[in-house]
């Protein structure tokens, strides 16, 4: 589109998200303290810590179903109430399943949240610049978790434990308001004439797709979820303090911040490629040398050099999943890939879960490695395939094209 700006677009897509992920990072640490003083137990406080993301995983296909339906502006109005909604509950329950319901809840909202808006980022974006606006739209969500955990300390402090989930709430209601103050821009595509296809139809037409890119996409997840989990364990492995690991993530989330918008103007200039597979290397780099490091100097030095691949690889998921999905049907096709992203991030945690119960956290760190650099071998076969700015006839004919996806014809398996 001739003289577009992601400025054009800044207040009504990138707005609501930075407010919605602030609410989110204001609750997160305070909800296994919120289910102690509950009653809960040590264990069932750490499962609800991840209940959050349980919700986000469970709603990610049924998110599609829904923004089909309703559309993508409504569907993030419902999501944004539902979400201060579930907020309001967790700062009254008194049981600590409650709490749990409403974390649920709160991560299901999220998952529609999510998937909306990158459902209308890409369409209303060129693609010649899809890659800087999922770039900054991942980078704007990671900005309000980062801030998100310092206002819900500061209400902390003058209205106990209810005040962060007061800037959850607040959160939600800001981005309503948004919602409906900032409206729409004109989209970038005129609406295309296609036939409605179910979720089932759509995925099943692509399972191609999700069965190649997808599997990278995964194995991406599973390198970021095991990240944030390895460098605290192994810094309780070397005996470093709270607030030396809070060090570590700090300066890392610092340095990703940094890097989100670079990392989308090398993917539009360059192609994919040159951030899915060096993000990956990284990150894989970072956790084979992890039990190497003995002390907090080298342990910052690892979380570092994985901050920086998990910097760079900033949108590239939401870009990858943008390039592929098909005219007409986005909703849907992006609600399996966020499936595949989600169920990574599940995975990633279950992995060292299930190795440590047999071998030393070491060996965990090791095999978590040599998959992630196994999974960047993958990107750079199929990466190129359906990167935009390379596409060709073939596998990748529907998106060189904008082609809408068909209903797979019965006994069609191609």
């Amino acid at each position: 589109m001739p003289g577009f700006s992601l400025w054009r677009i800044a207040v009504p897509a990138f707005g609501p998200t930075v407010l919605n992920a602030v609410g989110q990072g204001a609750v997160l640490p305070v909800v296994a303290l919120s289910a102690l003083q509950l009653g809960a137990s040590v264990g069932f406080a750490a499962f609800l810590v991840g209940v959050l993301g349980i919700g986000q995983f469970a709603g990610s296909l049924p998110a599609g179903a829904l923004v089909v339906r309703i559309g993508e502006r409504r569907a993030l109005l419902v999501a944004a109430v539902v979400s201060a909604v579930a907020w309001c509950a967790a700062m009254v329950v008194r049981t600590p399943w409650l709490l749990g319901l409403s974390l649920l809840v709160a991560g299901l909202a999220g998952a529609v949240f999510s998937l909306a808006r990158q459902s209308y980022v890409t369409e209303v974006v060129p693609v010649e610049l899809r890659a800087r606006a999922l770039s900054t739209l991942g980078g704007v969500n990671r900005i309000g978790l980062f801030v998100g955990p310092f206002l819900g300390a500061l209400a902390g402090h003058y209205w106990g434990m209810p005040g962060a989930y007061a800037v959850g709430v607040a959160g939600s209601i800001g981005a309503i308001v948004v919602l409906v103050t900032a409206g729409e821009p004109q989209g970038a595509h005129e609406p295309l004439q296609v036939e409605r296809l179910s979720l089932k139809q759509v995925l099943w037409a692509h399972r191609r797709t999700f069965l190649t890119l997808g599997t990278g996409v995964f194995v991406i997840a599973v390198a970021r979820a095991a990240r944030t989990s390895l460098i605290p364990l192994w810094g309780e492995h070397l005996g470093l303090s709270a607030t030396d690991t809070s060090i570590v993530f700090g300066i890392t989330n610092g340095i990703e911040m940094l890097l989100f918008y670079p990392a989308g103007l090398i993917m539009d200039r360059l192609g994919r490629v040159w951030i899915a597979v060096p993000a990956t290397v990284l990150l894989g780099i970072g956790m084979l040398t992890l039990p190497l490091s003995t002390a907090f100097t080298s342990i910052l030095a690892v979380g570092v050099l994985m901050a920086v691949g998990n910097g760079l690889g900033s949108g590239i998921v939401k870009t990858l999943g943008a390039d592929a999905a098909p005219p007409g049907h986005r909703a849907q096709f992006l609600a399996g890939w966020t499936f595949c992203a989600e169920f990574g991030s599940v995975i990633g945690p279950v992995l060292i879960g299930a190795i440590t119960l047999v071998f030393p956290l070491a060996a965990a760190s090791l095999t978590l490695g040599a998959l992630t650099l196994t999974g960047s071998t993958w990107l750079a076969k199929w990466v190129p395939t359906f990167d935009p700015r390379r596409a060709t006839k073939g596998i990748s004919g529907q998106i060189s094209t904008g082609t809408p996806c068909r209903a797979p014809a019965p006994g069609d398996n191609s």
